[in-house]
């Protein structure tokens, strides 16, 4: 796994077309945070800020996000947080968790914005229901 390295924020209004790696911006008007993937593939992460979305914690000096930072459909597939302006480097998530992850967001916002879950909730049982069975199989098949 990779070392945590500090990174910096700057507050914006409106995120700059050339981005410089290493800063987080954040712009507050328009609850968004976007930086370029740590990794250093270059590709624009944005970061909604929203009660479903990522949370931002300014402590006075440094930023904060919060879930982690889960780069699934880029082709680096990096997984880091964002604490006290530092990248803290996650493990790797395998298709079954992220699968599960994106049901439980949309199942979130379902109830955020719609006052009840609907299909999302729905498809997040069924992921959950698939990772038992395949966890049963593997342990049965581990147990011979």
């Amino acid at each position: 796994m990779r070392r945590p390295f500090k990174i910096r924020h700057e507050f914006v209004e409106f995120i700059p077309k050339g981005r410089e790696w290493g800063v987080l911006y954040v712009s507050i008007p328009y609850a968004t945070a976007v930086h370029s993937c740590f990794c250093g593939c270059g590709i624009k992460v944005v970061t909604p800020i929203s009660p479903v979305g990522w949370q931002l914690i300014y402590d006075g000096e440094t930023v904060s996000l919060f879930p982690s930072i889960g780069s699934w459909a880029f082709p680096c597939r990096s997984h880091y947080f964002i604490k006290r302006d530092t990248v803290v480097w996650a493990g790797s998530m395998s298709e079954d968790e992220v699968a599960w992850g994106r049901a439980r967001d949309r199942a979130a916002r379902e109830t955020h914005f719609d006052g009840q879950p609907g299909l999302a909730s729905e498809a997040m049982d069924e992921a959950a229901k698939s990772k038992r069975k395949k966890d049963f199989w593997s342990w049965l098949g581990g147990r011979r």
